[in-house]
């Protein structure tokens, strides 16, 4: 089956400096990531802060261009930019971001935000405009009390819903979510986690998820794609990767995760800081911090390889590597 959404080789590097005075230095974002995701597939994407997640997020909508590589959606390379033909397919590609209130214009109403998509790409009359915000509101999980309220009239958890219903207004086809509950109360996030679950279910909806909340990945996920300094360590099905991760890095990432009755000398603890991406380690990034570090770590750069059924890691050492049992 064609995949939806493709990605080849990606690439994105951004300027940097050393210091204030300091010579320019490259700063690799995301370094030669591959992706496929499906038709109705929910796609998770983990890391630390700073590995790459969001302007991978961003460049899979082509907001943030690939300086190598391509994105493919619907067997089609990406339009640049800016064309008439990318803003013509932002209709059937959407983003949800971290922070509702400033993804919301704080002086208009919240149905005049959710029509907004709508009047852009000229979808329906003004009547159905009008009805398809009503239906929007609802799908959420508000009501028209809502429509006529500004952001700041709304709670966070509300601010996101609106902000769901905004993305879904034009029926899209893909859905790239950033972050969208690390700034809510966990009883919120919840709520958001089931209503992403639902229209995911309900409508086909193929989505990316990212987050560093490896909980919610993994009640909401199909697969799974570990980054780690712009890269992708691991990938594979959801349940796979959580009980038997191949990577170092994927084993102290789940181990962190609180599990009732699991004692804490369990967990992987590891050592130090990721590397700064402007000086990036030679050979796997990782080696620095991976206690099964060698020679061979510190000279080569280690590619995505199928360690298992539907699940692929980046290690040299992939197959001594003592697996951490999740929960």
């Amino acid at each position: 089956m064609k995949p939806l959404l493709e990605t080849r080789n990606l690439v994105r590097v951004y300027a940097g400096r050393k210091g204030l005075l300091g010579k320019p230095v490259a700063i690799r974002a995301v370094d030669g990531v591959a992706l496929r995701l499906h038709q109705g597939e929910t796609l998770g994407i983990v890391g630390e802060s700073g590995s790459g997640k969001s302007t991978l997020g961003r460049m899979l909508l082509g907001v943030d261009p690939a300086q190598d590589g391509v994105v493919r959606f619907d067997g089609e390379a990406l339009p640049p930019l800016g064309t008439k033909e990318w803003r013509s397919l932002r209709s059937q590609m959407q983003m949800v971001y971290q922070d509702p209130l400033a993804a919301l214009d704080r002086r208009l109403k919240i149905a005049a935000q959710i029509r907004e998509p709508l009047d852009i790409h000229a979808i329906g009359s003004p009547a159905e405009r009008d009805a398809r915000v009503g239906e929007l509101l609802r799908s959420v999980g508000l009501g028209t009390q809502h429509a006529s309220r500004y952001p700041h009239e709304l709670s966070g958890g509300q601010r996101q819903r609106v902000v769901i219903a905004r993305a879904l207004a034009t029926a899209p086809r893909l859905l790239v979510c950033d972050e969208p509950v690390s700034a809510l109360d966990v009883s919120i996030q919840a709520q958001v986690v089931n209503l992403l679950r639902d229209l995911t279910r309900d409508s086909r909806l193929s989505m990316v998820f990212i987050s560093h909340d490896l909980k919610v990945v993994r009640n909401l996920c199909d697969r799974v794609a570990v980054m780690y300094l712009g890269r992708i360590v691991e990938e594979g099905p959801t349940t796979q990767l959580f009980a038997a991760p191949k990577h170092p890095y994927t084993q102290a990432l789940i181990s962190s995760v609180p599990e009732p009755g699991r004692v804490l000398d369990s967990r992987v603890i590891l050592q130090g800081e990721p590397p700064d991406p402007a000086r990036r380690p030679n050979g796997c990034a990782f080696h620095p911090r991976c206690p099964l570090a060698s020679d061979i770590c510190r000279a080569r750069v280690p590619q995505l390889m199928p360690v298992a059924s539907g699940q692929a890691a980046a290690c040299h050492h992939v197959n001594t590597v003592n697996t951490v049992r999740a929960a």
